[in-house]
């Protein structure tokens, strides 16, 4: 959908928006955040990728005004992502904002998001819970993790430093991003099982400009598979085989970033301070 309106005083002028929604199994929560996102950014097209729903996902989001995408087959959180990603190139559009279908992200947080990339400070802007701005959390509380994930979490900031990229929330799914990333997201270097810092230090090495800013998000509503059985062992080891074939990744030398300790962490050309789970 193109649109002429502004985002946080940045005036769209015939840009093509889209917000996809990755989806399994969410009928019940799906249609109050479509219907919230469509108010939040209402100039924006709404795409939920149904990755072989069981239940009446499809008719949900199509009832609440969203574009739906049918999977044939389970394809994974990477590989629904990824769908939405080629679609978004295959129709022309300029941006994309991705977030979950099951209510853990705020469609408020959506604009702020996208005003960074609109006003070109960054390829990416990513949604952190744990980047703080000078008011605090706007929920007045900040976002606890359980001790295993916290420990997976700093494990993971600690492998993107490693590759010369610091971020806080390594593993959070609220994203906002312009054509170039997308087009590199779109691409077949994309890892469409479990995709997190990975797919971040793809992008640094790539020359994309990285930019955190701070989100509330709410507790997921269900378990993540993640963290159970012996997918923590597999996802762990998955990880590790990722990073190390990033490493013969051919470095775009020239957007060569510094890591920086502002509030707003930015990774890209140039730093300035300011103010998901899956």
């Amino acid at each position: 959908m193109s649109a002429s309106r502004e985002v946080g005083g940045t005036e769209l002028e015939s840009q093509r928006v889209l917000v996809i929604m990755p989806a399994r199994n969410e009928a019940e929560r799906i249609a109050p955040v479509i219907r919230a996102v469509r108010e939040c950014v209402p100039f924006a097209s709404v795409l939920v990728i149904d990755d072989d729903s069981s239940d009446s996902t499809p008719e949900v989001a199509r009832d609440a005004g969203a574009l739906v995408a049918r999977l044939p087959f389970h394809l994974g959180y990477g590989g629904a992502l990824q769908t939405g990603y080629r679609f978004a190139v295959a129709k022309g559009f300029d941006f994309v904002v991705q977030m979950d279908s099951d209510g853990q992200h705020r469609p408020t947080d959506l604009p702020k998001l996208l005003d960074l990339v609109l006003r070109d400070e960054c390829d990416l802007a990513i949604g952190s819970r744990f980047v703080v701005d000078a008011n605090g959390p706007s929920s007045g509380q900040p976002y606890e993790m359980g001790v295993l994930r916290s420990i997976g979490r700093r494990t993971l900031c600690f492998f993107a430093r490693v590759g010369g990229l610091r971020v806080t929330d390594p593993t959070s799914g609220l994203q906002a991003m312009n054509a170039r990333t997308l087009t590199l997201f779109a691409s077949n270097l994309y890892p469409v099982d479990y995709p997190d810092v990975d797919v971040l230090l793809l992008a640094h090495r790539k020359g994309i400009r990285i930019l955190e800013e701070a989100v509330d998000m709410r507790p997921s509503p269900r378990p993540s598979l993640l963290h159970s059985g012996w997918m923590p062992l597999y996802y762990a080891y998955r990880m590790l085989l990722s990073l190390w074939a990033l490493s013969a990744v051919p470095r775009n030398r020239s957007d060569d970033p510094a890591p920086s300790d502002s509030t707003r962490s930015k990774i890209g050309r140039s730093s300035r301070p300011g103010g998901s789970q899956r």
